[in-house]
């Protein structure tokens, strides 16, 4: 590989998965983080790999660790409150920058705040490249290039199945209970809104079984209306809510009036964190062992016929986002990635590249 690659959060969960599935891809990456006491062992268990020092809450040691053309991955959430400083570091080396948040406000801040500084420095910044929401965005270019002119609406949902046990690490957590109150987005009419989490519901098929999923702010309402310029509305949806799904929309007000109290947004962080306390560090090893997940895309024409679907199968969660986090950085290390400014999977590798690299990480059509 031509280029370095750095994974800050190494001695987290997600990253120290990330870290292995870099090493089994043939990756040499650099391992970051604040603790050498636990970046030591971890470097020695994977052949001896060089380790760096840095703190988000500290930026000058995170644009240390990267130069022009270095490849930097970061796992080191909740990314609304620890995101910023490397993604900054990023757009100021000019790297290609890859990271693992579900968190919406953030994806959208790193398109419209830093795509545009990205581009005159040369970075490369692909956000939320893991099963939030590489598989959706998959998903959705399939089912849109099927469409062809006809398509005007794609709605995208996302199921597990085979859960057993605690479903979601720590960080996963606490990045989620901390957006019970943050602002989301739709992308409906032809142009991105502001829309509250939880305000639509969408049921839909994956596995054989019927799902319902209440509306999220994902990176497909970016991405994906540049493949189709016909497409006036996109709808991501979160099936991960079982029977209390039908009721998510109807407090969805709630929480819209709720957010704009003062002090909200900190008391919602603080009470995440305190019950991501309580919360073991990983998913139990029976939800790792059985679970599954499904990505559905469906792509309806402007009287609402449906004319494309396709559905994607993919491993639990964590291993999904770990390989393709490692395939997007070994891909972008070896000169795959020829673009600047905020990018989604399709736009930065072309879509038979990344068809071809979410089959590698187990993401495959069903």
């Amino acid at each position: 590989m031509t280029a370095r690659i750095v994974l800050l959060g190494a001695t987290g969960y997600t990253g120290a998965r990330t870290a292995e599935a870099l090493v089994a891809r043939g990756a040499r990456p650099v391992l970051a983080g604040r603790d050498p006491g636990r970046l030591a062992p971890l470097a020695e268990r994977l052949g001896g790999l060089q380790t760096a020092v840095a703190d988000v809450t500290r930026p000058p040691t995170v644009r240390a660790l990267i130069g022009s053309g270095d490849v930097l991955v970061t796992t080191v959430g909740p990314f609304l409150q620890l995101g910023e400083a490397a993604v900054e570091a990023a757009v100021d080396a000019g790297a290609v920058y890859l990271d693992s948040t579900g968190e919406p406000p953030f994806v959208r801040r790193v398109f419209e705040e830093f795509g545009p500084r990205a581009r005159e420095s040369g970075a490369a910044l692909l956000t939320a490249f893991g099963l939030d929401y590489v598989p959706g965005t998959l998903a959705g270019a399939l089912a849109l290039a099927e469409a062809g002119e006809r398509a005007h609406r794609v709605d995208i949902g996302y199921a597990v199945q085979g859960v057993s046990g605690q479903a979601f690490s720590r960080g996963t957590f606490a990045s989620a209970a901390g957006l019970l109150f943050a602002p989301g987005h739709a992308f409906r009419d032809g142009r991105l809104r502001d829309e509250t989490p939880g305000r639509r519901l969408w049921r839909f098929t994956a596995g054989g079984r019927p799902q319902a999923g209440v509306s999220v702010g994902g990176s497909e309402h970016l991405t994906l209306p540049p493949l189709s310029p016909g497409l006036r509305h996109v709808g991501v949806h979160l099936a991960w809510f079982g029977p209390l799904a039908p009721a998510v929309p109807a407090l969805s007000p709630v929480s819209a009036l709720a957010a704009r109290l003062p002090g909200t947004g900190a008391l919602a962080r603080l009470v995440s964190g305190t019950l991501a306390g309580w919360v073991g560090e990983a998913p139990s090893a029976a939800t790792l062992a059985r679970a599954t997940t499904r990505t559905v895309a469906e792509v309806r024409d402007r009287d609402g016929q449906r004319i494309s679907r396709v559905e994607l199968t993919g491993p639990e969660a964590y291993g999904l986002t770990a390989a393709l986090l490692a395939w997007g950085a070994t891909t972008a290390a070896d000169g795959g990635i020829d673009a600047a400014g905020a990018l989604g999977p399709v736009q930065a590798f072309g879509l038979d590249a990344l068809t071809a690299g979410a089959a590698e990480a187990g993401l495959r059509r069903t």
